[in-house]
């Protein structure tokens, strides 16, 4: 029984990992999560009213937060999640529900007290997914040794938000404020990166899926991405890749320092965490401007492993990017695209802009733990959404029930 239980806890960190992240077109590259695991799901209420208002970085950063406060709750384990840029999800298995669960209540009340947001938050079994027809399939994605980033598939990301947006069919696994809620588990999360700018002219945040919803028909997606737009997703660091040492822009403060402070000084002293990101940006200027090791920061190698170690590629039954292009390749992109929903074969949600934002989770300098969030800027993701569940709706293929990824 003791075997049983370690190889169901351990169970993420024992799949094997891949660095073609064409693979995510191969169904045997995905492994079902156990019946026991619990997937726990957040969403910000009304994220598109905030995002028209210009507090997409703020959104971003909750939605990050949600990844953080899980991750330290579970001992900052290796664990199944994904940012969706107004919410985010994690798979847990069960020794760490319980306090998975607690981290993300705190971390909806502090949204609210420090933002006006609303979070709503879940704890989904793995086995009621299955039980209503979906799966929760994985893979690991390795950006770099020692940083995975999840893949998922079987529908199950899907179902948990659909759930999740439910009054009705979220009461039972809707996770309430009792008692005294203590300071989100926030270490690691930062926000001091500037706009990154669109290097080669345009910031293209992308939903995009096969009309069939099969994993294997997105191979031909990818594969025409690559040899009819020149996108080639596979490789380990593409052109069209937002994030560049040469785009990486920092100026002290940071602009988003203040937002940082209030979110992880939340019921710890906020001026405290603000001296602490300060004097941090400031080494970090130290050690960038000189080239020197500072403690366990050493400049080139992490300059270099930021832009290894973002999402802005991700699989969540959906393929979700944020991509550099020029203005050849954004309209190739728009004609294809246009011309694969006009006969059927795809549906999509685009946004365009001049920048993309990062939001970042660095656990450990010296072991090289980091993982950046990337979205559009102008609320990338939020916007693609919206237009993916328009378009959508004005498909034939619409009536199959195809999932609207919101």
């Amino acid at each position: 029984m003791t075997d049983v239980i370690s190889a169901t806890e351990r169970f993420y960190e024992g799949l094997p990992v891949f660095s073609d992240f064409g693979r995510v077109s191969e169904a045997e590259a995905f492994a079902p999560l156990p019946d026991d695991w619990t997937l726990l799901v957040a969403d910000i209420v009304r994220s598109r009213d905030a995002v028209a208002a210009g507090r997409y970085k703020t959104v971003n950063m909750v939605a990050a937060a949600v990844v953080t406060a899980v991750l330290n709750a579970a001992g900052r384990a290796d664990l199944p999640f994904v940012f969706g840029g107004d919410g985010a999800m994690a798979a847990v298995p069960p020794s760490l529900a319980g306090a998975t669960s607690k981290a993300l209540v705190s971390v909806r009340v502090m949204a609210r007290e420090t933002a006006g947001l609303d979070l709503r938050v879940a704890a989904i079994p793995v086995r009621d997914l299955r039980a209503r027809g979906a799966d929760l399939r994985v893979a690991r994605f390795e950006l770099s040794p020692g940083n995975n980033l999840a893949m998922f598939s079987g529908g199950g990301i899907e179902l948990g938000d659909a759930i999740l947006k439910d009054e009705t069919r979220v009461a039972p696994y809707r996770l309430a404020e009792t008692g005294t809620v203590g300071p989100a588990p926030l270490d690691g999360l930062s926000c001091r990166w500037e706009a990154l700018p669109a290097e080669r002219g345009r910031m293209v945040t992308l939903i995009l899926r096969p009309a069939s919803g099969r994993v294997e028909d997105l191979k031909m997606l990818l594969s025409d991405l690559h040899s009819l737009l020149g996108i080639d997703l596979a490789a380990s660091d593409p052109a069209s890749a937002p994030v560049r040492r040469s785009s990486l822009k920092f100026r002290f403060p940071p602009s988003g320092l203040a937002m940082e402070a209030r979110m992880l000084g939340w019921r710890r002293g906020v001026w405290r965490a603000y001296l602490a990101g300060a004097l941090a940006s400031l080494a970090f200027l130290l050690g960038v401007g000189t080239g020197r090791r500072i403690g366990p920061f050493e400049p080139g190698r992490y300059l270099r492993d930021v832009a290894l170690n973002t999402d802005f590629r991700k699989f969540d039954d959906t393929l979700r990017l944020v991509l550099d292009l020029d203005a050849g390749e954004s309209e190739a992109l728009s004609a294809y695209l246009a011309k694969g929903e006009e006969e059927g074969r795809l549906v999509y949600g685009m946004h365009v802009s001049h920048s993309a934002l990062m939001t970042c989770l660095v656990f450990s300098l010296e072991q090289n733990r980091h993982i950046h969030f990337i979205d559009g800027s102008g609320g990338g993701f939020s916007r693609a959404a919206a237009d993916f569940k328009t378009r959508l709706a004005a498909m034939p293929a619409a009536s199959s029930g195809i999932p609207s990824p919101d």
